[in-house]
């Protein structure tokens, strides 16, 4: 039941990181059409929004908690096992998703340098 717990709240940390969909990078907007820049950076956005930072925490709280599991269980007893499985669920799942908010900025900066914006960070 606790494994439960731990790998649901790694999966609730993760999908508030899928929020980087609201990323908005700097972006050297001398000279732009600054309406049309919001158009394309909400554009971006969406696209972005496809890749799946709770995916990926999902995935990474699922591996962490097998192997925290197997680590406790080296250690020799059902808590240690517990325990083990909780720490890799929170922390795989912490990564997998951080994993997924950078490829979700990174995303947005490349759609809209394809786009002619110069993207500055």
């Amino acid at each position: 039941m606790k494994l439960m717990n731990y790998t649901m709240a790694a999966i609730v940390f993760a999908s508030t990181l899928s929020a980087c969909t609201s990323y908005r990078p700097v972006v050297d907007t001398k000279g732009q059409d600054m309406t049309r820049y919001e158009q394309d950076l909400k554009e971006c956005q969406d696209l972005a929004g496809q890749v799946s930072a709770t995916g990926n925490a999902a995935i990474g709280a699922g591996i962490s908690a097998a192997l925290g599991a197997a680590i406790g269980a080296i250690a020799g007893n059902s808590a240690s096992a517990a325990v083990g499985a909780g720490i890799g669920a929170v922390s795989g799942g912490t990564a997998g998703g951080l994993n997924g908010a950078d490829k979700q900025k990174s995303v947005i900066q490349q759609c809209l340098a394809g786009r002619g914006y110069r993207v500055l960070g």
